[in-house]
């Protein structure tokens, strides 16, 4: 069993612990809300700890590569070997359960990584170095997650835009639903009116000619009557 004063056993350790931590942050995400700001930092934070961990494997393999002090038998070289896949598997599954599919390839969160990949990048570091590279990945995961988070808002602005605009044109098809009901109300009410007038003015012309007709008969009869009458 290696010492615990051992540099590559403090920095697996260190890495346990990472993978611990982000255990709990993915195990608090189910508490949280789907979106908000709160839910964003917590991914982010999520996202930089797995990046962190990929990079912390990457210094253990690469110590393995070169063990400094007293050299190691083959049984601890092939245990310690187990020790760090186990844990890449680890923290793959834990990626794969936070989206991050693209982890074992060693992609960043905004595209394909163009630089070098973290393992050529330890070579010939010692622990200073290590915790050097560590701090630049870092460094460069914020100005990835500041370049993101601009785009994220970029967006937002353009979605309430387009929020606004379907606003507007939501209220003036309502306002034209409006009209057109009052219009066809109208409409209604003025076919209604030519209805009645029609059968009022239909009927007035029937009295009107049964009038001139009893007229006519009177007139008639009061004719033959003075013809019989003066004859």
């Amino acid at each position: 069993m290696a010492s615990s004063s051992d540099p590559w056993v403090k920095e697996y350790n260190e890495a346990v612990k990472i993978a611990d931590d982000i255990n709990a942050m993915i195990s608090e995400r189910s508490s949280m809300p789907a979106s908000g700001p709160e839910t964003q930092r917590h991914a982010s934070a999520t996202r930089r700890k797995i990046t962190i961990l990929g990079t912390r494997l990457d210094g253990l393999q690469s110590l393995l590569s070169r063990p400094a002090g007293k050299p190691l038998t083959e049984k601890e070289m092939n245990r310690r070997k187990d020790m760090v896949a186990n844990l890449r598997s680890k923290a793959n599954q834990m990626a794969s359960a936070f989206n991050m599919s693209n982890f074992a390839n060693r992609d960043s969160l905004l595209g394909p990584e163009v630089k070098p990949d973290a393992m050529s990048r330890t070579v010939g570091l010692d622990n200073s170095g290590l915790v050097g590279l560590q701090r630049q990945i870092m460094k460069e995961q914020d100005e990835d997650l500041e370049k993101l988070e601009e785009t994220v808002v970029s967006t937002k602005h353009i979605a309430l835009a387009v929020n606004e605009e379907l606003d507007l044109q939501t209220r003036l098809i309502d306002d034209l639903d409006t009209h057109v009901d009052v219009t066809d109300s109208r409409l209604r009410r003025v076919q209604k009116n030519l209805a009645i007038l029609t059968k009022r003015t239909g009927g007035g012309c029937s009295c009107m000619c049964m009038l001139l007709s009893v007229i006519g008969i009177v007139i008639l009869v009061v004719a033959i009557y003075l013809l019989i009458k003066y004859l």
